[in-house]
């Protein structure tokens, strides 16, 4: 059993952890920027104020953590960048420090052409600046994220949503996981189940991953 704290665990993306990380026995700690409005979590969450863009506090929930998952959305370009340089630099040198897993975007992949998705002419502007923000999170771990254990988890560019939840899904690193069709396609709770299944054996330590069906 880990202690898993989950930043931004009141969204989509985050109470899926939450919820599959309860499941499986683990104690899971909510960070939320308003507690008073996550009554849909599972029983058994203790959910407190946490931001993962405040040292003071990543300060307060690191030690009793095993894992750190980051689970945020909705704000500016920086947010994810704060965030990453927040958790690295407030856990480097701290004594059995958490591992991250940043849950990132999916436009940070690769086409066929070896571009990002992001940069494609036709990629949606209204999607640009929190897609460039991701990106900006992962190049801070990839260069600057020494002295820390970091994961970044990548869903599909295009066909992520809510869904069933089966269990199954394939990985991969830099480009997307596609079918025999040449489509690549998750569910959140899918998602959910391959962060969980990387927390409880780990194999993609500093590094990205993604995962479809």
């Amino acid at each position: 059993m880990s202690s898993i704290v989950v930043f931004g665990a009141g969204g989509t993306a985050g109470s899926r952890v939450t919820a599959e990380a309860v499941d499986r026995g683990h104690r899971v700690t909510a960070a939320v920027r308003r507690p008073e409005a996550t009554s849909y979590l599972p029983d058994g969450v203790r959910v407190v104020t946490g931001d993962a863009t405040s040292d003071r506090s990543v300060r307060e929930l690191a030690p009793e953590a095993d894992v750190l998952v980051v689970a945020i959305g909705g704000g500016e370009r920086g947010l994810w960048l704060d965030a990453a340089r927040t958790l690295v630099t407030t856990l480097r040198g701290m004594p059995d420090a958490p591992r991250i897993i940043h849950l990132g975007g999916g436009s940070t992949l690769l086409t066929p052409k070896g571009t990002r998705y992001l940069d494609e002419p036709d990629f949606p502007e209204a999607y640009r600046d929190s897609a460039q923000g991701q990106a900006d999170a992962l190049d801070y771990y990839r260069t600057q994220a020494d002295g820390v254990t970091w994961t970044y988890v990548s869903p599909p560019p295009l066909e992520f949503h809510p869904g069933e939840r089966t269990g199954h899904y394939r990985t991969g690193t830099d480009q997307p996981v596609t079918d025999a069709q040449g489509r690549s396609v998750l569910t959140y709770e899918d998602l959910a189940v391959a962060i969980v299944d990387e927390i409880e054996n780990p194999r993609h330590e500093n590094t990205r991953f993604t995962v479809a069906y």
